[in-house]
């Protein structure tokens, strides 16, 4: 059963809809309604959100350094174990799941195309990510995508699985409202794969990639994680997926919509966006 299919029901788990009324409503074998993931230990979800924190404050650090920053604070845990939790986190360069364990080496990588350049205007840059999104029993993975210039999410999705179908169903969304000249992304296995490298390119956007383990060269969107997970996240216990997307619809909501950006005069992003590109329609 697809995972999406399996999150729903478990949130339909305490309706008023019974099992068979479930199983014919998604179409489903009712036989398969009975899976009930394994949830990681307490142990494990407590390791797993102190290495987010710590990652998100300074993404720039590898596993070694954050094993020893968390030995120092008197957690006991092996470096390989802190790598191998950032790796089922999304938040290496190499990420797990199907087909996906290794960077795709069919593709090459392709080259970083920013340094230097001036970025002027919407829809000229975008930057795409994947991050870790805790909740109290376990954790979701969100990818978004940002514009450069006017710091607006113009898509973001979130699954509870790495595999690559939820960065491709956002990116498709967002490239038929819209096509910038370039994305800019990491060198994970998400973005060097033939599905998602052949959908830019039917596109005719430009791809540039980070340098191997360099967070700053997508800053902006690196902030926009910081910010999102110091400003909701993290004060926050979600309880369940439907919670945590609740929260993050909202705060989304709240940076594009409300919230005034310094770098942007004081203005929100929704309104520089939309209304630099209703003038450059209009030109």
């Amino acid at each position: 059963m697809p995972r999406e299919q399996r999150v729903e029901l478990l949130e339909w788990q305490e309706s008023e809809f019974p099992i068979t009324v479930q199983a014919e409503l998604l179409s489903l074998n009712r036989s398969s309604l009975y899976y009930k993931p394994i949830p990681p230990s307490p142990e494990e979800l407590r390791l797993k959100h102190r290495i987010d924190e710590i990652y998100t404050e300074h993404p720039f650090l590898g596993y070694r350094r954050i094993a020893t920053i968390m030995n120092r604070e008197g957690d006991r845990i092996h470096e390989n174990t802190v790598r191998t939790y950032m790796r089922e986190m999304g938040i290496m360069a190499i990420y797990p799941g199907p087909n996906l364990s290794k960077r795709n080496l069919e593709h090459r990588v392709y080259p970083y195309l920013l340094k230097g350049l001036q970025i002027t205007k919407p829809n000229q840059v975008w930057g795409v990510d994947i991050t870790y999104i805790r909740m109290k029993r376990g954790w979701m993975y969100l990818f978004a995508i940002i514009d450069w210039y006017s710091r607006y999410v113009v898509d973001w999705q979130l699954d509870q699985s790495l595999e690559i179908g939820f960065v491709l169903e956002s990116m498709k969304r967002a490239l038929n409202s819209h096509i910038p000249e370039i994305i800019n992304s990491d060198q994970g296995s998400h973005f060097t794969s033939s599905q998602y490298i052949d959908l830019l390119k039917e596109n005719k956007v430009r791809i540039s990639m980070d340098g191997k383990r360099r967070a700053v060269d997508n800053i902006i969107i690196e902030r926009f994680w910081r910010s999102l997970k110091y400003n909701e996240v993290y004060l926050n216990d979600y309880t369940s997926p439907r919670e945590t997307r609740a929260g993050v619809a909202r705060y989304i909501h709240l940076h594009n919509h409300y919230l005034p950006h310094q770098s942007l005069q004081d203005q929100t992003p929704e309104s520089v966006y939309n209304r630099m590109v209703s003038t450059s329609r209009n030109v």
